[in-house]
């Protein structure tokens, strides 16, 4: 169960849509934390938050489409709000858009400036709203999956008999919580039910497919005869799947064509 857990959190928390924490030293005595988010609601405002900083700095919020060669757009200086500085990107009304956006922040009493993040603009990445009787059960159902593949795997590993009817109870908890909930969670996020293969590249459904195409072999492999080896060796994959950061190559609107497209995100900026 730790492993699935820690399966499970590592692929939600290392997604490109997580937010992103940054932390840099402005002088000798101060140390700026942000958390600076990657995924936003269409029709909402944007809210970009850092700590309160001395009266000689300023703090500029830069954005534009992304991704694009655009102008940066230049929001107004962070002003105060409660206990924070804090600055807002524009409504976006498309679903799937992109803004790229970083904060400049400036001493011009000792001519210093200092750029967050420091190696490259932040991605956010807009959705629609997700109903929560859709959201949760997906959600819900595709932890319960990872869980029951891997004791399904371990009853298998074992010997115990019991393997081949977990494997049909893990099967279809794939099917209904990724090829049943997942559409319409990507419906009302992005506008369309499935963009993975055969239409597309997205990879998280295109994990899910893979996910159910591996338990469906596993289960139709053991109708028959015992080949324990098949139902462990679909355990051991969908346990890769779910090390894959979530949302990698998700859905993304083209400012070029004016459609969505399947978006091209690197592995290793998603991680750090």
């Amino acid at each position: 169960m730790i492993i699935t857990g820690s399966a499970f959190v590592f692929q939600r928390y290392t997604g490109p849509t997580y937010p992103k924490k940054v932390s840099v030293q402005i002088d000798d005595t101060t140390t700026l934390g942000l958390t600076l988010p990657r995924s936003g609601n269409v029709n909402e405002e944007v809210r970009i938050e850092m700590p309160p900083i001395s009266w000689d700095w300023s703090a500029r919020l830069y954005h534009r489409p992304y991704p694009t060669d655009t102008e940066w757009v230049l929001n107004p200086p962070f002003w105060p709000e409660g206990d924070k500085f804090v600055s807002y990107l524009p409504k976006v009304a498309q679903k799937a858009a992109k803004l790229e956006y970083y904060i400049e922040i400036e001493n011009s009493f000792e001519g210093k400036t200092i750029i967050l993040p420091t190696d490259e603009p932040v991605v956010i990445r807009y959705k629609g709203a997700v109903p929560a009787w859709a959201l949760l059960p997906h959600i819900l159902l595709m932890s319960i999956a990872l869980l029951l593949s891997s004791l399904t795997g371990l009853l298998g590993a074992v010997g115990k008999p019991s393997f081949r009817l977990w494997g049909v109870i893990t099967i279809s908890t794939i099917l209904l919580g990724g090829l049943v909930f997942g559409p319409i969670v990507q419906k009302f996020a992005f506008g369309e039910f499935w963009t993975g293969f055969p239409l597309g590249f997205d990879l998280t459904d295109n994990k899910t497919l893979i996910m159910f195409v591996v338990w469906a072999i596993a289960c139709i492999a053991n109708l028959k005869k015992e080949r324990r080896m098949v139902t462990v060796a679909a355990s051991v994959i969908t346990l890769a799947i779910y090390l894959i950061p979530h949302s990698l190559r998700g859905s993304e609107f083209s400012y070029e064509t004016g459609e969505i497209v399947t978006g091209v995100i690197s592995l290793i900026p998603s991680i750090f």
